[in-house]
């Protein structure tokens, strides 16, 4: 019986210790595996140019960089993720190489790359507010942006290559002529980015983010330039989202009817001024030019948009409200009132300066 459990304890032994082989010997394959997996798939592999979107992932991402061949395992590369402490993941259009191993891609991708600089555009910024934020930001300076965003040679690439641009923009009374085509939002900027290089990425933005009103931007009883004029103007003019709609038609109407817009903001505008920077003189205000819709003669829209409106503008342009609303005032308070005659008008001006509560008027 001894002997028995002798022989039966030796081959218990002999099993385990198999069983150890075993597992030992499968880790250590999995490791090499493993190793080899987050490894760079190509010695001397291409490039490729990767947008990282708002809202992806850094885990979502694994199937598109396999699918891209920019990984070898789309399982190691999650196992890699979801075992490391890794930086935020910064949005923006980067140059992924397949010689690069996961390591490399997933620090390129954070907010430890030092390659990029983010740079936000509010909505209503002028193109000279942007070149301003571009000189801060990046080793371009401001007077190179406008004059690079102003050249024939490249206008007329642009022209060619985006259907939203139109030889609208080349009229030599407007002064920016990529002015209200910039589309403002955050930026992720390659350091050492040549101004030409920071317009086309602004360009491909704003052809995205047009994209889905491309329809109604074409099929339109304006042309496409116009809208962006009107939409550039609303985006000054009114502050509180809610409105637009209601003042945009107060534009179509007066446009409809012959009369001038008398906005503001174009004046400041003509007069190369920021808004509200100062009160307009009368004299500016009575200047006839080819954006001070305040002129008495000047009818219809100016020659071309006097900022970079937001998606919201565009928005409220293309779905203006129904009505016969020729004249619209502001409140200090943001609230805005809307009239059909100019005595209604005057009436709504007068009760709101009797409760001091006046702001300004259109």
């Amino acid at each position: 019986m001894a002997k028995k459990r002798k022989r039966r304890l030796k081959k218990s032994v002999k099993i385990a210790l198999g069983v150890i082989a075993f597992l030992i010997s499968a880790v250590v394959i999995w490791s090499i595996e493993y190793h080899l997996g987050i490894q760079a798939v190509d010695k001397n592999g291409k490039t490729i140019e990767v947008t990282i979107e708002e809202g992806d992932s850094y885990s979502s991402l694994g199937s598109f960089f396999k699918e891209q061949k920019l990984i070898r395992s789309e399982l190691f590369y999650k196992i890699y993720v979801r075992t490391h402490h890794l930086n935020e993941l910064v949005p923006g259009v980067y140059k992924l190489s397949q010689t690069m191993d996961v390591a490399t891609i997933l620090t390129t991708l954070s907010n430890q790359n030092k390659e990029f600089a983010t740079i936000t555009f509010r909505e209503g910024l002028n193109i000279r507010q942007m070149a301003s934020i571009v000189e801060e930001k990046l080793n371009v300076k401001a007077d190179e942006f406008i004059s690079v965003a102003s050249n024939k040679e490249y206008l007329q690439e642009w022209i060619n290559q985006y259907w939203f641009l139109t030889e609208d923009i080349l009229n030599t009374e407007i002064y920016y002529p990529l002015e209200g085509y910039l589309f403002p939002d955050t930026y992720h900027i390659e350091n050492g980015s040549s101004a030409k290089k920071i317009i086309d990425d602004m360009l491909v933005n704003t052809e995205k983010r047009l994209e889905p009103y491309k329809d109604k931007l074409e099929n339109n009883g304006y042309s496409i330039h116009e809208l962006i004029t009107m939409s550039s103007i609303l985006e000054l003019e009114v502050a509180a989202t809610s409105d637009r709609n209601g003042v945009v038609s107060v534009f179509y109407n007066r446009l409809e009817s012959g009369m001038p817009l008398g906005a503001d903001a174009t004046t400041y505008y003509a007069e190369k001024l920021e808004l509200h920077e100062r009160d307009l003189y009368q004299t500016e205000l009575d200047a006839c030019n080819a954006y001070n819709t305040r002129c008495s003669t000047m009818v219809g829209l100016p020659v071309g948009p006097i900022c970079n409106p937001g998606i919201e503008s565009i928005q409220a342009t293309l779905n203006p409200t129904a009505s016969n609303y020729l004249y619209y005032v502001a409140d200090n308070q943001g609230k805005t009132y809307f009239a059909a005659t100019y005595r209604e008008h005057n009436n709504i001006i007068n009760d709101l300066k009797a409760k001091g509560l006046f702001e300004r008027w259109n």
